[in-house]
């Protein structure tokens, strides 16, 4: 094989009560990438349509994280990267993990998979690093493994896939500003009361239950950030009305997705999930914000060979 098509998704990270650890795959959100076997050695960017991404290697993710897999792969070949980029950078949906997954999943199957889909997300991280100043893998690791994904240790890369509960539907809305996940973490604080560690904890490890047990009660009860969404609320128009119009219209919970700007929610069922887009997006509508509104089931398999 000398070439492959493939579908890299979006993704939510965080959700609510695991910053950096937790997220999980969307299914209609995605770039299609395009990887081809090169006489040269090395990686280099071809044709990049729908975005404006840098076309230096040395500052592109999905080069960047490429790199780190030849590396440590002994190659006699190089690799051409084209991109239809349709995840827009600095929305909070996964754009610079989508890329990077992206690639060196490719690369990877070019190569004969020489490393698992769990040991891609060390090579991949190198690029999301670049594109948010910290080293993590909780949008990356729903892209390779799929699904829901726990990240034990970054540093380890301890990571674990979780269940998904039946009809559970996303309802992702993204106003048409952009957030920076360099920019959104730079605000953060570097020490937190004690009280609302423990308080986020428990919510975690709630979560975690539910998805196991499929208790929508419980799963709607621990989608609460008590320490990173009310610092980055701020920087994202009219989110407590649109968090409390959600959960007016029957979601299980709502938050900011990654570092924003886009709100995901999560419904039991296209029914209310439909509703609660509608219900959002009158808030946009009202002060003139343009916004799109995506739905999707959770995506169980990840980045697809088209």
């Amino acid at each position: 094989m000398d070439q492959i098509k493939i579908f890299s998704p979006a993704s939510v990270a965080n959700v609510s009560c695991g910053f950096d650890v937790l997220g999980f795959c969307l299914d209609p959100i995605g770039d299609i990438m395009t990887v081809s076997k090169t006489k040269d050695k090395g990686v280099s960017l071809g044709v990049i349509t729908g975005q404006k991404l840098p076309k230096d290697p040395l500052k592109n993710v999905a080069t960047v994280a490429a790199s780190a897999l030849l590396k440590s792969h002994s190659s006699k070949i190089g690799f051409r990267i084209d991109i239809e980029k349709k995840i827009k950078p600095g929305s909070g949906i996964g754009s610079s993990a989508a890329s990077a997954a992206g690639a060196v999943f490719a690369i990877n199957e070019l190569l004969g998979k020489p490393y698992s889909r769990k040991e891609l997300v060390q090579f991949a991280m190198v690029g999301e690093s670049l594109a948010s100043g910290a080293a993590h893998a909780d949008n990356l690791a729903p892209l390779l493994l799929g699904g829901f994904t726990l990240v034990r240790s970054n540093k380890d890369l301890d990571i674990i896939k979780l269940p998904s509960p039946k009809g559970l539907i996303v309802t992702i809305i993204h106003p048409k500003i952009e957030l920076k996940t360099i920019h959104s973490r730079s605000i953060l604080k570097n020490e937190i009361p004690l009280s609302k560690a423990v308080e986020q904890w428990g919510n975690l490890g709630a979560f975690v239950s539910a998805l196991y047990t499929n208790d929508y009660d419980l799963l709607s009860r621990s989608m609460k950030d008590e320490i990173i969404e009310p610092v980055r609320a701020m920087l994202i128009p009219k989110f407590s009305q649109l968090q409390k119009i959600a959960l007016d219209s029957g979601a299980l919970g709502c938050g900011i997705s990654g570092s924003g700007p886009s709100i995901y929610a999560l419904s039991k069922g296209e029914i209310i999930a439909n509703r609660v887009g509608k219900s959002m997006g009158i808030i946009y509508d009202k002060i003139g914000l343009d916004y799109e509104v995506h739905y999707s089931q959770i995506n169980e398999e990840g980045i697809k060979i088209l």
